[in-house]
């Protein structure tokens, strides 16, 4: 069969673009300034990038032939690809909760958007910032709120030691700061 007659299959599946998923039932926490870096993708998307593609699409497909057409397929492909990004955003900020940390300011106390210095039971010191699943980026110290080391810091305070399971078993983490951002004069 040709492939001019076979169809993409068009699935939910491909707007995950490989995130972890959200837990049942769970919440998008996301803060204020990943919720902003989120709706600007999308706008830039929806305002800038996608009517370029488009007129790149037209103009392609009245100079005749498509099958050959190189603009022609690789800007149908590129119109499918942000298509799909415009798809997982706008379902993601519409289930986003906007969780703002400078509200814990001063307190001891780890809560979604804190950033933790611990000392592990090797006697190695790290520094994460607990965020959400769309915006946490691993090379800045950024961890999502699901993860399993957010997860075994959630709600303890300085001084505490808290156990998280690993496959090579149980590590013992111990709480030395706990610092939230601080509020922006508004």
């Amino acid at each position: 069969m040709s492939k001019a007659f076979t169809r993409e299959a068009e699935s939910d599946e491909d707007d995950d673009l490989g995130l972890p998923p959200i837990p049942t039932g769970g919440k998008n926490y996301i803060t204020p300034q990943g919720y902003a870096r989120l709706r600007a993708e999308l706008l830039d998307l929806i305002d800038n990038e996608r009517p370029k593609v488009v007129e790149i699409v037209h103009w392609a497909a009245s100079n005749g032939d498509r099958s050959e057409n190189g603009d022609y397929l690789y800007g149908k492909k590129r119109l499918r690809e942000i298509d799909r990004r415009i798809r997982f955003l706008t379902k993601r900020l519409e289930i986003a909760e906007i969780v703002n940390p400078s509200l814990h300011a001063g307190s001891d106390q780890v809560y979604f958007g804190a950033t933790v210095t611990y000392v592990d039971d090797q006697g190695v010191t790290r520094a994460v910032t607990i965020m959400g699943i769309d915006e946490a980026d691993s090379s800045l110290g950024q961890v999502s709120w699901i993860s399993p080391v957010a997860r075994a810091l959630l709600k303890a305070r300085e001084g505490d030691e808290v156990h998280l399971p690993t496959p090579s078993g149980s590590r013992t983490l111990e709480i030395l700061e706990v610092c939230y951002p601080v509020a922006s004069p508004t």
